[in-house]
């Protein structure tokens, strides 16, 4: 018996498609479009959803750990892939798989420049990173010009890109803070290409970032949360490209003397008797034990069914009172009904947090049609 037969995650080429013509479509024909599958691509299956966008004509992919490049190497990824938190102690490992580095600070480029000096390579692809206030990692304005005098004579590194990162693009309310972030990157951007002698690409825009300020998508914009189905804007409709389904292991008609339904006792039976259908989902395959006694409700043969009890550790119940369904049917977690935002909103959390928690235990399946 497959995993299949049990749960997976269905990633909908169609809809992937669908979502990366509609980003494309946002910008100039020349901006290249990078396309981040860190955290196992949000969860979605960091190999296969790779595969999806190489062959949909992604310019780049990134990633956030050197590891998580190693294994889209291994596994035949063969287009630029950047690595957002590289750290100092993977070089040699980034250099032999031709993944590129982001870097934050003076020290992470020193480090870097040591080891290419022992192997002897130069113009090694780099990315450097501003901090233009989201204060998480980069280069402060104060520290361009010591970065400017370092790079002027170093000839072990290449800088393919600068970039920085916006803190607050889906939010109307920030978009003066917004705009004040372009600005410094801009003057920062400037500052390293008049040193350089030559054009690194920029790139600051996220998935919110090109839906609310295309005009500012510079040689590269980065889609993430987008590709995979959420919009920044109300009005537009992104397709859901990931759906966690898993299939009915057992039924039971329970009357009231039978007691109460799983750990705790807090699933109660109704006076007329209630039907619970077990499912192979728990917390271990992401989904939180708020989502239990009632409060979500999971979509079984075209009805919506609520959890019934805690959620246990591999497996919780549903109530199916009055919904014809058998041993073997198909219940969605999440996807087309319920939606990841109805979930997200339920939990008071963001649809990245439900994605990202579905472990590699539930197999990720793509699904052409």
């Amino acid at each position: 018996m497959g995993n299949d037969d049990f749960s997976r995650l269905e990633l909908s080429l169609p809809a992937a498609q669908r979502n990366y013509r509609y980003f494309r479509s946002l910008l100039e024909p020349d901006t290249r479009l990078l396309v981040l599958v860190k955290a196992n691509a949000y969860g979605h299956g960091a190999v296969e959803f790779a595969g999806l966008m190489q062959a949909a004509g992604a310019d780049y992919l990134a990633v956030a750990l050197p590891v998580e490049g190693i294994e889209l190497r291994k596994a035949g990824i063969s287009m630029p892939i950047m690595v957002l938190t590289a750290g100092t102690d993977f070089f040699r490992e980034m250099i032999r798989y031709r993944l590129e580095p982001s870097i934050p600070n003076i020290s992470s480029l020193k480090a870097l420049v040591e080891v290419l000096e022992a192997e002897g390579i130069r113009d090694f692809p780099i990315h450097i990173k501003l901090d233009t206030g989201m204060h998480r990692l980069g280069f402060m304005q104060g520290e361009i010009p010591g970065l400017c005098n370092y790079l002027a004579a170093c000839p072990y590194v290449k800088v393919v890109s600068c970039f920085s990162h916006l803190a607050a693009a889906e939010d109307p309310a920030q978009d003066s803070f917004t705009l004040g972030q372009i600005g410094l990157f801009t003057r920062g951007a400037n500052a390293i290409e008049q040193t350089l002698g030559y054009k690194p690409m920029r790139h600051i825009l996220n998935s919110a970032g090109i839906e609310r300020f295309p005009q500012y998508q510079f040689d590269m914009v980065r889609l993430g949360i987008g590709i995979y189905g959420i919009s920044a804007l109300p009005d537009v409709h992104l397709d859901p490209v990931a759906s966690l389904k898993v299939k009915v292991l057992q039924i039971k008609k329970l009357e009231p003397a039978d007691g109460t339904i799983g750990y705790g006792r807090h699933g109660h039976i109704a006076v007329g008797g209630t039907t619970i259908a077990t499912i192979p989902c728990g917390y271990a395959d992401g989904l939180n034990r708020h989502l239990g006694n009632g409060a979500a409700s999971f979509s079984v043969n075209g009805f919506r069914a609520p959890t019934i009890g805690n959620i246990c550790m591999d497996m919780c119940m549903i109530d199916v009172t009055g919904i014809p369904c058998e041993v073997g049917d198909t219940v969605t977690i999440f996807g087309a009904e319920p939606t990841i935002g109805e979930l997200a909103s339920i939990l008071g959390t963001i649809p990245y947090e439900i994605f990202t928690s579905v472990p590699r235990r539930i197999e990720r399946v793509i699904v052409r049609k």
